[in-house]
Formats: C-alpha cells, structure tokens, sequence
C-alpha cells in the first residue's frame, strides 16, 4: 500500500507538471487577452483538480496493468513451445514461419476491434457525426467501420513485425490508397475519415497496442524493439480512414443500385400501363 501511495503521488507531481503549461495558456489568455473574469472559478477549479486525479490513475493504471498485460499477452502467444504445441510439431530444431503466429494475427485483430469500439473518443465523434449529418451516418456504422480498419490494421502490422519487411512499403502504400479514396470517396465522408484515423489513437488502444508491438518485438528472434516494436499505431490510424471511406463508397454504391431499380421498375410499371 505504501509503495502504491508512493507511486501515485510521484505520477501526481509528474501529471501537474504537464498540465501547468495548459493551464498558464488558458488563464493567460481569459485574464490578459480577453480581460475577463473567469465564471464559476471555484467550479473550473474543482474541475482541474478531477482532471489531475483522473490523469494520475489513467496513468499509473498504465504503468500497472495495461503496458504489463499486453506485454505478457505477446511474450505468451510467442513462446516457441507455445506456437509449435498448436502447430502440431514440437520438434525444437524445426524454425519457425511466420504462419505458425497465426495466433498473434487473430488476437491482435481482436484487440483492435474491440479497444476500438470502447474508445470514447470515437464514441463522441460517432454521436456528433449522427447529430451533424441528420442520421445519414450511422453511429453504429461509423464505429464498425473504424473499428474494421485499426483491427487489420494492426493484425497486418503485428504481421509485419514477424516477417521483419520494412515498415514505410505499408505506410506508403496505405497513403497511395487513401489519396485514390479520397479522390472517389463522397466527399460528406472525407474529413471524417481523415478524423477517424486520429481519434483511434487515444487512451483505450494505444497502451495495448504499444505494449504488444513492443512485446512482440522482444520476442520474436531477430527483431530489434526499437526498429520493430515502434510503428504498430501508425496502421491503427491508417488503415480506419481506408475503411471508413470504403463503407462510405459502398454505401452510395448500394443506394445507387437500389435507386436504380426503383427507376427501372417504374419505367416497367409505366410501360405496361400503356
């Protein structure tokens, strides 16, 4: 208990230390700039303070749990007795491919799914996105979709870190896709695209999605944590701007069709009026 005060009230003075610059922002600007009091001080203070508490835990509960879990979670799913006991060889002398991590694969595209769909960001942006658009965006289908593009996302990037390709051939192929997209996708969904791609990156998946590309780096043979851990968060905001204008693009396309049908059944039904 001590050592877990200890270590609150050193995240505490670390998390003050990061806020008094926005704070000093703020203030300055409301008392110096716009020359004006500030309504409910009492209350805007009582609000810093949850904020700096709340801070505090988020980041110690990182420190305790998240970054541990994920890492033990990749050190487990490679250990070698691990992926040749489902293999079906337990053959020591035999090397690994990079097909027998196919259960890294799978709980990586798990835990982008579904760190996703809990991000409170994205479920904001969903919500404002429904409000904006009258109901034309599904909050529901935004989310999916986002949630679609970090989980392959990060199965394709824990894939490369396996394989030990080069990590700018993706990130520039996703970028050469996301400019086609964007030329074709209904331009309504673009910039919220482009702003998906940013809010998947936030309290929810990033801290299990680094701590598993670290852990993974470690502990695959040949991998460098540095060169390979780092990079796994770029696919998690590439790859939901390339989904999200998809559903988007295959959308219009179903409403399109659809339309078009109702037409040629109308012609149809006209023409054997008369």
């Amino acid at each position: 208990m001590n050592q877990l005060l200890s270590d609150f009230f050193s995240v505490f003075l670390a998390t003050i230390q990061d806020v008094l610059p926005i704070v000093v922002i703020i203030f300055g600007f409301q008392l110096l700039v716009i020359r004006r009091q500030i309504p409910r001080f009492s209350k805007v203070l009582i609000g810093f303070v949850y904020v700096l508490i709340g801070l505090t835990l988020f980041l110690l509960g990182l420190e305790k749990a998240l970054f541990p879990i994920g890492r033990l979670m990749a050190e487990q799913l490679t250990n070698p007795e691990f992926i040749r006991e489902w293999s079906g060889s337990l053959d020591q002398s035999t090397a690994l491919h990079w097909s027998d991590y196919y259960w890294v694969f799978l709980f990586a595209f798990a835990i982008g799914a579904s760190t996703t769909i809990a991000e409170p960001s994205l479920i904001a942006v969903a919500i404002k996105a429904n409000e904006v658009s009258g109901g034309a965006i599904g909050v529901w289908g935004l989310r999916l979709a986002v949630a679609l593009g970090v989980a392959v996302g990060i199965a394709l990037g824990t894939w490369r870190i396996v394989t030990g390709y080069p990590i700018h051939w993706f990130i520039i192929a996703g970028y050469i896709v996301v400019v086609i997209q964007t030329t074709f996708a209904p331009k309504l969904i673009v910039p919220l695209a482009y702003d998906s791609g940013g809010v998947t990156t936030s309290t929810v998946t990033v801290p299990l999605v680094a701590a598993l590309g670290l852990g993974l780096a470690e502990t695959v043979p040949g991998r460098s944590a540095l060169i390979d851990g780092f990079g796994l968060i770029a696919f998690a905001s590439l790859f939901p701007m390339i989904s999200v204008m998809g559903y988007a693009q295959i959308t219009e396309y179903l409403a399109a069709r659809e339309k078009q049908k109702r037409v040629l059944a109308e012609n149809e039904g006209v023409n054997n009026a008369l």
